[in-house]
């Protein structure tokens, strides 16, 4: 059920993040943690790229490398288009390379993690 159901989890959290990334942020309480935006952006593309290597691997049948790569590439992309909107169709939002290189970060960390596991997986085969 899970694996059937990765690409519709992928893709309601794209759009979440996407909505979630352009709107006004004023009415939203304030959280006083040191770099706590930025712990939220390298959290929303690990995640990100977790699910859309499940949804490659498991919808589009995708070989474990490819999917892998195919997703992390797609946040980091991603991540810089949504940065890009916010400077360009938003008036209460900025674009912030700091937030690019979060959303990178969280991306390439987690791809890390995976290749790795994926590595361990394929020795004990």
């Amino acid at each position: 059920m899970l694996k059937k159901s990765a690409l519709v989890f992928a893709v309601i959290y794209t759009i979440v993040l996407s909505a979630a990334c352009l709107m006004s942020l004023k009415d939203m309480p304030k959280v006083n943690v040191s770099n706590g935006d930025k712990i939220f952006h390298f959290g929303a593309y690990a995640v990100f790229v977790v699910l859309w290597y499940g949804a490659f691997i498991f919808n589009i049948k995708f070989e474990k490398m490819r999917a892998l790569l195919s997703a992390t590439v797609f946040a980091v992309v991603f991540g810089i288009v949504v940065e890009v909107l916010q400077g360009t169709m938003t008036d209460y939002r900025s674009m912030d390379i700091y937030d690019v290189i979060a959303n990178t970060s969280g991306a390439l960390l987690t791809a890390l993690i995976l290749w790795r596991i994926n590595k361990i997986q394929v020795k004990k085969q």
